[in-house]
């Protein structure tokens, strides 16, 4: 069947979605990294601690498995998130038409959803959480997180339109 007819590109929405879950997933674990380095945390505790949702405080002993158990969580999180956009951006169309703004809030959401829901219903040990952090993580979300993703989505309907060549 011919996906055009059905009002879907040629081009996969998987494609952007990846694109901008792998980005927005390297930015934020890069920034998660470099903030926890300045107190001494070593680089590899951080993907550890995002499968210590799964595993608990066996995660912190169970070396590179554990991380790399936690790098897969990481960017499968935000592959959910991206996609999450992507379903919504199909019936909301302000969620294309105006990417930064909305993906500064969808950033928000982000945020507020893994320490509101996700971190608290995790196995997870409970993690210090500073002034710092929060604001810290709030303007990575903001700023980067929900905008990149945001600006994925809509460049997967920008291909869409005629006259552009599909990426």
């Amino acid at each position: 069947m011919n996906n055009e007819i059905r009002g879907w590109p040629r081009t996969s929405p998987l494609r952007f979605i990846g694109i901008g879950s792998i980005v927005a997933g390297v930015i934020d674990l890069a920034y998660a990294i470099a903030f926890n380095s300045r107190t001494g945390v070593p680089a590899i505790v951080i993907p550890q601690s995002v499968a210590s949702g799964l595993l608990g405080i066996d995660a912190f002993r169970d070396g590179w498995a554990a991380a790399a158990l936690g790098v897969a969580l990481h960017f499968g999180i935000l592959f959910v998130a991206a996609g999450s956009y992507f379903l919504a951006s199909r019936k909301l169309e302000v969620l294309v038409m105006r990417p930064k703004t909305c993906g500064a809030l969808f950033g928000v959401a982000i945020y507020l959803f893994m320490h509101a829901i996700v971190l608290p219903l995790s196995a997870a040990p409970k993690f210090k959480v500073t002034p710092a952090s929060v604001v810290g993580d709030l303007i990575v979300h903001i700023v980067l997180i929900g905008p990149i993703i945001a600006l994925a989505v809509q460049r997967f309907y920008v291909g869409r339109l005629p006259g552009t060549t599909q990426v």
